[in-house]
């Protein structure tokens, strides 16, 4: 059975949204702490390195074997803690950098594509709505651990870098947004954490062969279990399951929903008294369509008192 153009492209969307999807390893689906209460007015910084690499799984009635992506991302972060109606709140924006390559069979035609430049700019706004009330540092330090729950909103704004004439691109050229809910519970010196979230698109009016592209939502849940092992060091099992975006090439579904889930574990060590160490990794378990990756990220964090 032949495939026509428009089927072509619904294989081509999903590599090309595997690449965006290795190029964001640093804000990848499994952030543990990710609702841990802070104090108001700390500021953090992050510079953070990733090694992304994988296979790249398609629809078996498409024409695509043998892919793999290996990617290298690098990433300047920086948040701020405050107070919103009382609650302890944050927000942080991630400026991400990407180089890497995609290569694999077309047909009977081996292929490679390499890409380097800017990913799309991600902005989070965090808040705790239930047991984490804004907090100076010194009360913060008297404080007792409680159970916490919290809400977040991500944005993922089309600012990457983003060619229309080009099958795969760093960049997306729509907007993405994930409202998520955050539960974490202390057990001694051990939380347990669940998320649970989903990622919204709009639509790429200027995807390859000048046709429009929408996906469908991606519902996400993230479970974690963190065992603190020092007053700002912890150690982290993480999980996570994804499933939904379903993609439609100017009004043809394609059979590529998602059903995939990850693991990771996530290290984090303090350096001094304003510096951490946090390392991270993560693997595809299963995987339906998508990128079955591992990923491998470092990153280097400093803090500091007082207002931006």
């Amino acid at each position: 059975m032949s495939l026509g153009p428009r089927g072509i492209l619904g294989g081509v969307a999903a590599a090309g949204a595997c690449l965006v999807l290795a190029t964001t390893s640093s804000s990848q689906e499994l952030e543990p702490r990710a609702y841990a209460p802070n104090p108001t007015d700390v500021n953090f910084l992050a510079l953070a390195y990733s090694r992304t690499t994988g296979d790249v799984v398609f629809d078996e009635s498409l024409p695509f074997s043998d892919v793999t992506a290996h990617v290298n991302g690098a990433a300047l972060l920086y948040g701020h803690t405050f107070a919103l109606a009382g609650r302890a709140a944050s927000a942080t924006a991630l400026l991400p950098y990407a180089w890497g390559s995609v290569q694999g069979n077309v047909g009977e035609d081996y292929k490679r594509i390499t890409r380097s430049g800017m990913t799309d700019l991600r902005v989070r706004l965090a808040v705790n709505l239930v047991g984490g009330p804004a907090l100076s540092p010194r009360e913060f330090a008297a404080r007792k651990a409680g159970t916490t729950l919290g809400a977040s909103l991500s944005v993922v704004a089309p600012s990457g870098q983003y060619d229309p004439s080009k099958l795969i691109n760093l960049g997306t050229n729509r907007w993405a947004f994930k409202p998520e809910l955050g539960l974490s519970h202390p057990i001694g010196r051990w939380f347990l954490e669940a998320y649970l979230g989903g990622w919204l698109f709009t639509e790429n009016d200027a995807f390859y062969g000048g046709v429009r592209r929408s996906q469908a939502p991606i519902g996400t849940f993230q479970l974690h279990v963190v065992r603190m092992l020092g007053r700002r060091a912890w150690i982290a099992g993480d999980a996570t399951f994804y499933s939904g975006g379903r993609t439609t090439i100017d009004g043809r579904t394609n059979d590529d929903s998602q059903a995939n889930s990850r693991s990771g574990l996530t290290l984090a060590v303090p350096i001094g008294k304003s510096h951490s160490l946090k390392v991270a990794w993560a693997s595809g378990v299963t995987t339906r369509v998508g990128g079955d990756f591992q990923i491998l990220a470092v990153a280097w964090q400093v803090r500091w008192l007082g207002n931006p």
